[in-house]
């Protein structure tokens, strides 16, 4: 391993697979909005960035396994493994709607569920036993709502083209409305936590960071995943006598993620202008790009629910502010890559590397 590489996979980021989550979400909210040759190029995208992204995971496993262990349980840095259960749900979503290809998908879809299992109750159980916690004020961040949008996406990864890709479909469908109802939970608990921070505690300009967009991703992927659940009701004897609850809970989740944005915009504004935070490309950027990819799906599927036609000039309005928040994110991603196979060794690279040639 030479040094040029050790600095991109030492220092790779515990969420870096926001970007196949990004990548794959944009990349089905341009198929619904009709930019078919976009949503085609992501797809192909979005399938180099995974395999390649999972060779640097498993070569920074192996070369440095210290700073990945740190990494799983660090209280801020640990939830970023989550994406990596959302990415693989979502690339097996663009596998079965764009590729048609449901074998793939559920190579995926029980990919993603061994994920879940371990990434989520592994971290949770890391944190719980750690021996030093937080500073008051300092529990959670936007990124702890990974857990929300990794486990809705898990249900999301069992579903084909109008059917559950699995047998038998009734307790398929059943797991899946367990999955949709843990989220809530999940997402009531954190959600608790980060407005006590925000009210109760300073909110510094360089803390409030891109994945607090997941406080309202996490809510637009629910809505989501409650409109799959619904448009399988009629077809399932244990959805279809939730079928109301659903889609009352399904309202509810898009209503809370359409009130965040409003917020969202005002207190991003206030980083990056009063708090002077000059707006700079980092992997977490793409946890701003997920959430306005996902509001456009979902707002889609919603319309598509309710058969209220109001909510679909939104969603198309979000495809192509997702996109352009895609293009943007990916600019700056290629000249961070290029900065770092520059830059000299930091010494702690310099230090891997004397042990791995010894």
């Amino acid at each position: 391993m030479g040094p040029r590489l050790a600095r991109p996979i030492g220092s790779l980021h515990p969420g870096c697979f926001a970007l196949v989550m990004a990548t794959g979400i944009v990349s089905i909210a341009c198929h619904l909005a009709g930019l078919e040759p976009a949503a085609w190029v992501l797809f192909r995208v979005n399938e180099v960035a995974y395999v390649l992204l999972w060779a640097l995971t498993l070569a920074r496993l192996v070369g440095f396994t210290p700073r990945l262990l740190a990494d799983f349980a660090d209280p801020a840095r640990g939830p970023g493994f989550l994406t990596m259960v959302a990415g693989t749900s979502v690339l097996g979503r663009q596998l079965v709607l764009l590729g048609g290809d449901e074998s793939a998908g559920r190579v995926l879809g029980v990919l993603a569920t061994l994920l879940w299992v371990v990434i989520l109750y592994g971290f949770l159980a890391a944190v719980i036993l750690r021996a030093e916690k937080p500073e008051p004020g300092r529990w959670v961040n936007g990124a702890w709502l990974l857990a929300v949008v990794a486990t809705q996406s898990v249900p999301l990864a069992w579903m084909g083209v109008g059917r559950p890709l699995f047998e038998p479909v009734e307790q398929v469908a059943f797991l899946m409305l367990a999955f949709h109802l843990a989220g809530y939970l999940l997402y009531l608990a954190i959600i608790c936590l980060i407005l006590l921070q925000f009210i109760g505690f300073r909110v510094e300009p360089e803390l409030l960071t891109p994945p607090y967009w997941i406080n309202m991703g996490a809510m637009a992927i629910t809505t989501l995943t409650g409109t799959v659940l619904v448009k399988l009701a009629p077809d399932s004897a244990v959805l279809g006598s939730v079928r109301p609850f659903l889609e009352g809970l399904t309202v509810f989740a898009w209503s809370v993620a359409t009130w965040w944005i409003p917020l969202l915009v005002i207190l991003f504004a206030w980083r990056h202008l009063p708090g002077r935070v000059r707006p700079r490309y980092e992997a977490q950027y793409w946890s701003m790009v997920f959430p306005l990819g996902m509001y456009s799906v979902c707002t889609y599927q919603l319309g598509q629910v309710t058969g209220v036609g109001l909510v679909q000039p939104v969603s198309q309005a979000f495809a192509y502010a997702g996109l352009l928040a895609w293009a943007a994110g990916f600019a700056g991603l290629l000249h961070s890559i290029r900065s770092q196979l520059t830059a000299s060794p930091a010494p702690w690279e310099a230090e891997v590397l004397r042990g791995l040639r010894q």
